[in-house]
């Protein structure tokens, strides 16, 4: 459920503010669950998408191993995502939920905004922390998770957006499990026949792989 809450007031107070670059499943508004005060759609320069493994102490009992969504920095790289303007107060349970990734400040020059103010506040974004892990191509894709992630992007940038997050992501020759019927991902999304048929020619197209649990 979107939990936004916005008021004048707090916009108009920075220093009660940070702010995140989601470029996965933080931006799709439906899975966000804090009380956040805003966000808009912007693009990021110098850092890139890609597919990289999980630590596996992270792993609950009896939890299959999967690939995460990270972003690592690449000088000539621009990759869209959704800036999220939230309470200072609540930014250690986003960093509860990201667990595995380390909280990198971005410079504010690095952001292109498009719509709305230049943010006075501190801006992050989340690395995962096996950026510099060599992946085991055996670990798939979370369908699950890659629903919300895609609906997010259809949502604010479009059918255009969908295809150039899969241009702009590194790593998409991992099988996808398909967990779709039966969520692996804990903030699962309901995709409508429309969004599902969409997505699964798109992928198809992509030449991406499936496999069943």
């Amino acid at each position: 459920m979107d939990q936004q809450i916005t008021t004048e007031a707090e916009l108009s107070q920075p220093d009660q503010l940070v702010a995140y670059f989601g470029y996965g499943s933080l931006v799709n508004r439906a899975t966000l669950r804090t009380a956040y005060v805003s966000a808009q759609p912007v693009r990021l320069h110098g850092w890139r998408r890609c597919w990289r493994p999980r630590h596996h102490g992270l792993l609950q009992e009896g939890q299959p191993s999967a690939s995460l969504l990270s972003a690592r920095q690449v000088t000539d790289s621009v990759i869209e995502g959704l800036l999220v303007y939230d309470r200072a107060e609540n930014l250690a349970a986003v960093d509860e939920r990201e667990r595995g990734y380390d909280r990198v400040a971005v410079p504010l020059d690095r952001l292109q905004m498009l719509g709305g103010a230049m943010p006075d506040c501190p801006v992050y974004v989340y690395e995962a922390q096996t950026n510099g892990v060599s992946h085991d191509p055996h670990d798939p894709i979370l369908q699950s998770y890659l629903d919300a992630v895609l609906q997010g992007f259809l949502a604010e940038f479009g059918k255009e957006g969908v295809r150039n997050f899969l241009a702009t992501t590194d790593g998409f020759e991992r099988a996808l499990r398909a967990d779709r019927h039966e969520p692996i991902y804990p903030r699962a999304v309901r995709l409508s026949p429309e969004e599902q048929l969409f997505f699964d020619d798109l992928l198809q197209a992509h030449r991406a792989r499936t496999v069943f649990p």
